[in-house]
């Protein structure tokens, strides 16, 4: 049996991604690899896609290993690969770079030696980031990968190395595509998540505030814009994508082509926590010193302090292969219309964090 090979599963991508590539073809079956630790979390999400879709019984197969040892850790046979989708990574801002390096870099480039040995592979499906741009000064395009910029934090920095190696294969003739998702929030239809983070610190922010509440704020709010989208778009767009022939070598910035500016989002945040917020400026210094260094204020705001570099996060993301590529297909959801809906969720889900996969 053909068989499609999903790093990343249990997460918060992969849990929804495998069964719509699955529903394409009856003929197939997912391995997930999955490392021991998430083995029962993995087993209760393949017997919840079952339930909910009886005609993928059976076709789930979770093998475990862990993409940062030599050939995965597999022992398991995973039969004739057709088609990888590599998910895993560190999404965390605040990651030690060796935990990056090894996860995201080490762990792909483990991938791309495991592709280079299945003979009926015929495209390797890539989830990189809009945040390989750094902090870019300008339009950054879906051709751009390095242009000499300056990264935020190691997250950005090992998965710009990671899609570097991925690139590279592809000059080599590997038959891959890239997707770049921008910051990703929950569905826009349920509000739904597996993790809180993004615009999820301010919204939580000012949930524990009282009507009137307080918010620092760094740089020039209507200058910078702040780029999410939900996650039903997200595997919408990749579902769609992937299934082409097309799509073969392009890379696509899945990301809002006219996202809102950080007073907006702001605005929109306050009005959807039912807050009245009163700005307080401050440099983005003063703001994550505090955070860091001044005892309480991070236990009380919870807000990493890497989280304020995008406050002022001076990069715009073109779309244009990803426009389009899915024109009359389906567009970005407006934030601000299925915002209450992730208002709502946080509300009903205080014992959701936003701790990463490791």
């Amino acid at each position: 049996m053909p068989s499609i090979f999903f790093t990343g599963f249990p997460g918060f991508l992969g849990s929804e991604l495998v069964p719509r590539v699955l529903m394409r073809s009856p003929s197939d079956e997912a391995v997930c690899i999955v490392q021991s630790k998430f083995m029962p979390l993995a087993r209760e999400r393949a017997a919840a896609i079952a339930a909910a879709r009886p005609m993928l019984a059976n076709r789930i197969r979770l093998v475990e290993g862990d993409i940062t040892q030599a050939r995965l850790g597999l022992r398991d046979s995973v039969g004739d690969v057709t088609a990888i989708y590599h998910l895993a990574a560190v999404y965390d801002l605040m990651v030690k770079r060796e935990v990056g390096l090894r996860v995201n870099v080490e762990g792909t480039r483990n991938v791309l030696e495991f592709a280079a040995a299945q003979p009926r592979l015929q495209r390797l499906h890539y989830v990189s980031t809009c945040y390989v741009s750094g902090r870019y000064p300008g339009r950054f395009t879906e051709r751009d990968l390095d242009k000499a910029q300056v990264f935020n934090n190691y997250y950005e920095e090992t998965k710009f190395l990671a899609e570097a190696d991925v690139q590279n294969a592809m000059k080599g003739g590997l038959a891959a595509t890239v997707y770049r998702p921008a910051v990703v929030v929950g569905d826009s239809s349920t509000g739904a998540t597996q993790k809180f983070d993004g615009p999820y610190f301010v919204m939580q922010w000012l949930l524990r505030q009282p009507r009137l509440a307080v918010l620092p704020m760094v740089g020039r709010p209507s200058r910078y814009h702040f780029n999410v989208v939900p996650r039903d778009f997200v595997i919408d767009a990749i579902d769609e994508l992937s299934a082409r022939s097309t799509s073969a070598g392009k890379v696509y910035q899945l990301a809002d082509p006219d996202p809102m500016t950080i007073d907006e989002i702001v605005t929109a945040i306050g009005n959807a926590t039912n807050r009245h917020v009163i700005r307080i400026p401050l440099t983005r210094g003063m703001a994550k010193a505090a955070l860091d260094y001044v005892p309480g204020v991070y236990r009380l705001m919870r807000i990493p302090s890497a989280a304020v570099d995008y406050f002022v996060h001076p990069t715009e993301y073109d779309t244009s292969n990803t426009s389009s590529d899915l024109a009359g297909r389906m567009t970005v959801p407006r934030f601000r219309d299925y915002l209450p809906r992730l208002v709502e969720f946080a509300r009903a889900h205080p014992e959701i964090g936003s701790a990463a996969m490791v």
